[in-house]
């Protein structure tokens, strides 16, 4: 079975705008502007955003998309229609037909006619989660909000086909939003497993957006990135045998090097050899890259076998409620007098019912803790942080407004206090058989 129309293309050019929800937007204006691309692909969707935007959509049933769907649509949609740019993206999230419409109105003011726009729906399988032998037996039913499955390829493969400029999902498998453009233009079969193989590794590497191009790569004196404030984000050019370039717009900030490639190719990933996704059981061990030139890493030699029976879901729940509270001590004692408000604050929080109480002494042991932490010499400033779980929220509360009181009630000299409350909103995961899962496409038209 052919997955595409095999457009007799060559090679085409596939950039990443965005590698989480909040990313930033500049990059992808410059891709849109200066990148000759063909397909701008926008990844914004993490384990929990999901299950946070049904837990929006719960207070308002008109929201749920990506919050800034708005201003990543308005920043690129001109220059996309005028380069005949088409755009993949999840930022549909709890809520793709919100998105679509959302997305149509905005083309309509910028005066932008003619746009096909498809909302991809499906993924949403809470009534399945919810079902005998669902599997999410170890979660309350009670404390459910989502259950998301992961699809891959084929409804944007079905949208691309019915020729949609802008197409919106929610809940994709990351390098699915990538590899469907290349099985679409090259036409590749739906079972030759080493060109899907392949085609992750290209999704795998474009889809964090700026970890290709040396953010969270850098580290002074040991792996130099110049131009960081100007991050580029990464685009590929893509062979119909599956290799690419992975490069980013001349001038852009940021670097690509093989290293960086290396260190986004084992990016979460267990076992390189088997990756699994919606698509293909991915084989990444006998991947190579190759400089070609300054930001131009040459990949090949992906691999894989096939698909799984099974589809992921993520399953997001209701886990009690977290409070934080942190407070500053500087100058000499500074130490001492932050281990003292810790005693305080652990003898007056034990009749709270909290658990999954901890306390952080913030440049000292919050990181690696007391093991590994030390100090040659006496910090000038130290800020202690104490954070705990409740099972209701008048509880949790009691942990910022214990640290508060250390003003008059504890050590001398502490300031700048901060606390938080908030519901915890938690994951577990399962497995479905895909089968069971349908997805559907909705289209409007601007």
């Amino acid at each position: 079975m052919r997955g595409g129309k095999a457009t007799g293309r060559k090679s085409i050019r596939i950039g990443c705008g965005a590698g989480y929800s909040g990313d930033r937007i500049d990059p992808a204006v410059e891709l849109a502007a200066k990148g000759s691309l063909s397909y701008l692909v926008f990844e914004c969707l993490a384990e929990r955003t999901i299950a946070l935007a049904q837990k929006a959509r719960l207070v308002d049933p008109q929201s749920g998309y990506d919050t800034l769907l708005e201003e990543r649509m308005e920043a690129v949609l001109p220059t996309c229609a005028e380069q005949k740019i088409r755009i993949i993206t999840n930022m549909g999230a709890a809520n793709p037909l919100g998105a679509a419409a959302k997305t149509k109105a905005i083309a309509q003011r910028l005066g932008l006619r003619g746009l096909r726009i498809a909302a991809v729906t499906g993924d949403d399988v809470l009534a399945l989660a919810l079902g005998a032998g669902s599997g999410a037996s170890e979660v309350s039913r009670e404390n459910i909000l989502s259950a998301n499955a992961y699809l891959g390829v084929e409804p944007i493969l079905e949208a691309l086909a019915a020729d949609a400029d802008v197409i919106l999902t929610g809940r994709v498998a990351d390098p699915s939003l990538f590899l469907a453009p290349l099985i679409h233009e090259f036409g590749w079969p739906l079972e030759d497993w080493r060109l899907l193989g392949q085609g992750t590794v290209i999704g795998h590497l474009l889809e964090c957006a700026g970890q290709v191009t040396g953010g969270y790569f850098a580290d002074p004196g040991y792996k130099d990135v110049s131009g960081l404030a100007r991050l580029g984000f990464p685009l590929a050019e893509v062979a119909e045998d599956g290799s690419a370039v992975i490069m980013k717009v001349e001038g852009s900030g940021g670097r690509i090097t093989v290293a960086t490639c290396k260190e986004q190719l084992l990016y979460e990933i267990q076992d390189p050899a088997a990756y699994f996704t919606p698509d293909v059981v991915a084989d990444f061990s006998r991947v190579t890259l190759r400089e070609l030139s300054e930001d131009h890493i040459h990949v090949s030699g992906g691999s894989g076998g096939p698909r799984p029976e099974t589809l992921k879901v993520s399953v997001g729940y209701r886990d009690g409620f977290m409070g934080e509270g942190q407070i500053s001590y500087a100058g000499p004692g500074a130490l001492a007098r932050a281990k003292l408000a810790q005693a305080i604050l652990a003898e007056r929080l034990q009749d709270y019912g909290l658990s999954e109480l901890r306390f952080d002494l913030i440049g000292l042991n919050s990181t690696h803790g007391e093991g590994l932490s030390h100090m040659d010499c006496e910090p000038y400033e130290i800020r202690l942080r104490a954070a705990g779980k409740a099972e209701i929220l008048k509880a949790a509360a009691m942990i910022w407004r214990e640290v508060e009181a250390l003003y008059t009630n504890g050590p001398a000299g502490g300031g700048g206090v901060t606390g938080v409350t908030r519901e915890i909103v938690a994951i577990a995961s399962m497995l479905m058989p895909r089968a069971e899962i349908a997805h559907r496409i909705h289209y409007e038209v601007s």
